[in-house]
């Protein structure tokens, strides 16, 4: 890409990518992007429908290398079927990008009896990437990318995934988990250099970008009204999309990073490095976070820090 974005995309070709909700969005205009560089990208969608839909509209080359693999987030029968099958089909992964969320969806819990928005945009990603761990831990150059939020900064700092409605705050919840996305990446890459593993945890965020999040919030009126106002306001996902690329491929990020718009308050523009948010890279919320996680998931990986 080099100017006006500030970094290049060099030769994906070979490079195996697991992009978590990829049918849209962002996701989807990471996968546009990395195919176009030749990247073979596992879209990894909860709807196998609209992630077809979404492949089929890519064009030529881009078609070819996007294959559309099922996954649920919420559900860990789920994760560990995708995982499976990814590790005999392809052995291998040079870059995971945690993309996938849900945004202030009503009060539900799985029926593992987490609450939805921590299932999926947390604990999903926290039991994918140590079912995955094997395939690249060891791989020069490979990068576990985390997709935060603005909204992070507005999470509490007494992180507990939590298992129960009480007193439940959609979008206090949203935050609390958006803030876990970084917390998690920052935790591991701490992990990843523990073991002298050559892999990184990278994180970013979109800034403001146009994309359905505000579908799952569900409020009659209001969301057809954020939706409208989010085409018309915020920038379009082809620059939203950028902070991930950067994070993903840019020679110069290095582990533990945080990447966002250069834009003011950080919601518009094109990526730089950002200072990480308050209390994300405290050793005590990043243990304590990561000893829930293992608990409720059942997945144990990196446990020896």
């Amino acid at each position: 890409m080099g100017e006006p974005y500030g970094f290049d995309i060099e030769d994906q070709t070979d490079r195996i990518v697991v992009i978590t909700g990829a049918n849209s969005g962002i996701g989807l205009e990471t996968t546009k992007v990395l195919t176009a560089a030749g990247a073979t990208v596992v879209m990894a969608c909860r709807s196998v429908a609209r992630a077809e839909a979404a492949r089929t509209a890519l064009v030529g080359a881009q078609r070819k290398r996007a294959i559309v693999s099922e996954l649920d987030l919420a559900s860990p029968a789920s994760v560990e079927a995708f995982a499976t099958k990814f590790g005999s089909e392809y052995g291998r992964l040079d870059l995971l990008i945690n993309n996938a969320g849900i945004m202030a969806t009503p009060p539900a819990l799985t029926k593992e009896g987490i609450e939805r928005q921590w299932a999926t945009n947390h604990l999903g990603h926290f039991a994918l990437t140590g079912l995955l761990l094997g395939y690249f831990q060891s791989r020069p150059g490979a990068r576990v990318i985390s997709v935060s939020s603005l909204a992070a900064a507005g999470g509490s700092s007494e992180l507990t995934i939590r298992t129960d409605l009480g007193e439940y705050s959609r979008f206090g919840t949203y935050e609390d988990t958006k803030l876990a996305n970084l917390v998690f990446a920052v935790e591991l890459n701490h992990r990843l250099a523990a073991e002298n593993s050559p892999a990184i945890s990278v994180a970013c965020h979109p800034g403001i970008t146009h994309t359905n999040l505000a579908a799952g919030i569900a409020i009659p009126g209001f969301t057809k009204l954020a939706l409208k106002a989010s085409q018309l306001m915020f920038q379009p996902v082809a620059i939203g999309a950028l902070p991930i690329l950067r994070a993903a491929t840019d020679q110069t990020v290095e582990g533990g990073q945080y990447y966002g718009p250069s834009g003011r308050r950080q919601r518009r523009g094109v990526p730089k490095q950002i200072p990480l948010v308050a209390g994300a890279a405290s050793r005590s919320t990043g243990r304590s976070l990561w000893e829930q996680s293992m608990d409720l998931s059942g997945i144990r990986y990196l446990s020896g820090d």
